[in-house]
């Protein structure tokens, strides 16, 4: 199988509950090697659920989750990112206390290899600072003395050092200066280029199209439309219908 037809990532039927009120109905999708997604929708929509879900980090879900051929539809969040799932939650959760070393530490696991035994991406906080250079010009600062898009660069970065196949990239250019923005739109495209696939989900169409690949869109928890980056980017009723605010 050529490596870009490679299936990291299938959820079918996936469906989700936060107590008794259901959010996500009957989700389908799939992230290839070395592609970025976008899950695109308003807010509310279900994008940052469906993430969650994914991973295992709400309690009632059902349908079939596989990564890496393997379902982890019953598995818990530490199964899965063990398997090299990673995930970037939105609230930046950066241990306040520990240096921006120690963090990166906190997320370090061994070596991987794809299955066709070639290398996967091995992550280094001096790999990382390359990437993050504003993180490398601070590596002995506390987490709770920096910026918030700083806490969000060093939230990808520990996740990094866990050397992911694919990264769940849960709303990356909310709330963040617009250079931090960039900063973030520049490193997906590092990370794709290294051969890490990403699921982001994303309000921002500019941000979704400097980076992806292709596109679902969510409305009351459902797909309502899948495509390519371009052809969503260029069909305004779809836009009109389901991601202007």
């Amino acid at each position: 199988m050529s490596r870009h037809h490679e299936t990291l990532l299938t959820a079918q039927s996936l469906c989700a509950w936060y107590g008794a009120a259901q959010i996500l109905y009957d989700v389908d999708l799939e992230v290839r090697r070395g592609e970025v997604v976008a899950l695109m929708g308003r807010n509310g929509a279900g994008k940052s659920t469906t993430l969650k879900a994914l991973i295992g980090m709400l309690a009632k879900r059902k349908g079939a989750v596989s990564f890496l051929g393997h379902d982890i539809s019953k598995s818990e969040p530490h199964h899965a990112a063990k398997m090299g799932l990673g995930f970037v939650p939105e609230d930046r959760r950066v241990f306040t206390d520990l240096t921006v070393m120690e963090n990166l530490e906190v997320g370090r696991q061994p070596p991987r290899r794809w299955a066709d035994g070639s290398e996967a991406p091995l992550w280094t906080p001096e790999r990382l600072f390359k990437l993050f250079p504003n993180l490398g010009e601070m590596p002995q600062r506390p987490g709770g003395r920096m910026s918030g898009g700083e806490q969000q660069m060093l939230t990808v970065a520990r996740t990094l050092m866990g050397n992911p196949y694919l990264v769940l990239l849960d709303e990356p250019s909310e709330g963040v200066a617009p250079v931090i923005v960039e900063q973030m739109a520049n490193m997906i495209l590092e990370l794709k280029a290294q051969g890490v696939s990403i699921l982001l989900s994303e309000q921002n169409m500019h941000f979704a199209e400097l980076v992806s690949d292709r596109a679902y869109v969510l409305e009351k928890g459902q797909i309502r439309y899948q495509a390519t980056m371009a052809e969503l980017a260029a069909n305004d009723d779809v836009r009109r219908a389901y991601l202007s605010v």
